[in-house]
């Protein structure tokens, strides 16, 4: 199930996926380590469930085997999970008392995620459902250190990269941008360690209450 990323001004990545059960259950696992890659502080329980929901409906209404595609992409306060498929046939909510086959999952969709919906598209549609980030100061510091290492690495030479080699661009640069606060905060008189050990204070006292 090979996937790619496209890394612009917000995070998205695609992920193309064949609607089979042993493929919903990789598509879970990828989606995951995805959104951990990025740092997102969204409940993975509930966004491996979300994403084995959408993928499942593709292979209970449009068949098994067709080709799909999942993508997830950070909006401001959300998560958005989309799967592209081929059918141009709307899911329909109906009562759940009435069985899977007849749309209860998507019941599933309009309680655990803050907005869902369908669209046409030029190739069939996509069902979608976003959930919110878990921790609004945590958000504000993921914004903040993306913007920095962005605003950092523009003065270096790893602007323009895409995929893969733009996130270890940018890890890189969070590397350097480490070293030079250390170098800063030595040439001030003071001392380095000291200023590392208080930033990871601050860290594991926000990831213990988030």
């Amino acid at each position: 199930m090979p996937g790619y990323e496209v890394t612009e001004s917000r995070l998205r990545c695609v992920l193309p996926f064949e609607a089979a059960p042993a493929e919903v259950r990789l598509l879970r696992r990828a989606a995951v380590q995805q959104l951990s890659r990025w740092g997102m502080p969204v409940a993975p329980d509930d966004a491996e469930l979300l994403v084995a929901e959408l993928a499942t409906n593709v292979v209970k209404h449009v068949g098994e085997g067709t080709s799909a595609a999942l993508i997830l992409e950070r909006r401001a306060e959300c998560v958005r999970l989309e799967v592209h498929d081929k059918s141009p046939v709307m899911p329909i909510v109906r009562e759940a008392a009435c069985g899977d086959e007849c749309g209860r999952g998507l019941h599933l969709l309009a309680a655990m995620a803050v907005d869902w919906g369908t669209v046409l598209t030029a190739a069939g549609k996509a069902v979608w459902c976003e959930i919110p980030l878990n921790s609004g100061r945590s958000s504000h510091r993921f914004d903040r250190a993306v913007e920095a290492l962005e605003n950092y690495e523009g003065a270096g030479r790893g602007l323009g990269r895409h995929g893969r080699g733009r996130e270890v661009s940018l890890v890189e640069s969070a590397v350097e941008l480490i070293a030079d606060l250390l170098h800063w905060t030595s040439a001030r008189g003071h001392d380095p360690d000291d200023i590392l050990d208080r930033a990871q204070m601050h860290y594991e006292a926000e990831a213990d209450a988030a």
